[in-house]
């Protein structure tokens, strides 16, 4: 299957993959009902996705009846939602590293993160932190970003993406990680902690934002 089709995000096959990057794997019937699909038209879009090398199939043993089999993405499902600008990005950062050393390296990647802190904020209009979270992820989800929020509790807000637009760039320098961080907090004007990261082998990267959820926040 051409690689533009899967750009189109209301298709069958970028509904599964989506899904699959957000919850690490999936069952034929959870699909079923994801698509609203016969079992057949799910066995077909599979096939395809594996055809193609996005999607792998694995058998699962839980001790308690049959074996079953579930779905996951492959490692190639990741360059769907890569920026193709990474290998460019790579090499300009390491060839700044080389010639300018460390310091001025950290500091170009501040001022990438400024930039990206003030994109971000011309789609937050709220001052209540969490309207400001959820408009946040939906900025993010508009790039390209799968985004989730989720209530911690009063004073902690759960801002999830389960896919890194920086990925093969953030594999060699994990001050990319923390240039992301330092964008949201400065978008947010909240403190924000990296609970959990796709590079460290978790299923997403978990941002801890600290705060009460009603109060109103300015952005720093």
């Amino acid at each position: 299957m051409a690689l533009s089709i899967y750009s189109d995000k209301e298709s069958p096959a970028w509904r599964i993959i989506e899904h699959l990057q957000r919850r690490g794997s999936s069952t034929i019937k959870e699909l079923e009902e994801l698509l609203s699909v016969t079992t057949t038209a799910v066995r077909q879009h599979l096939g395809t996705l594996q055809a193609d090398g996005y999607v792998e199939r694995r058998q699962v043993n839980t001790g308690v009846g049959r074996p079953h089999h579930i779905y996951l993405i492959t490692p190639s499902a990741q360059e769907l939602f890569t920026c193709h600008c990474d290998d460019l990005a790579l090499t300009l950062l390491q060839e700044i590293y080389a010639l300018e050393g460390i310091a001025k390296t950290q500091l170009l990647l501040k001022r990438v993160g400024d930039r990206l802190a003030d994109k971000y904020s011309e789609s937050i209009q709220a001052t209540v932190l969490q309207e400001r979270v959820e408009e946040l992820a939906g900025a993010l989800n508009n790039r390209g970003v799968l985004t989730d929020v989720q209530e911690a509790d009063n004073n902690t807000i759960l801002l999830k993406t389960y896919n890194c637009p920086y990925h093969d760039l953030a594999q060699h320098d994990d001050e990319i990680c923390q240039m992301d961080r330092e964008m949201i907090r400065q978008v947010l004007g909240s403190d924000v902690e990296l609970d959990s990261s796709i590079m460290q082998g978790d299923g997403c990267c978990s941002f801890m934002i600290s705060g009460d959820r009603r109060s109103k926040c300015n952005s720093a």
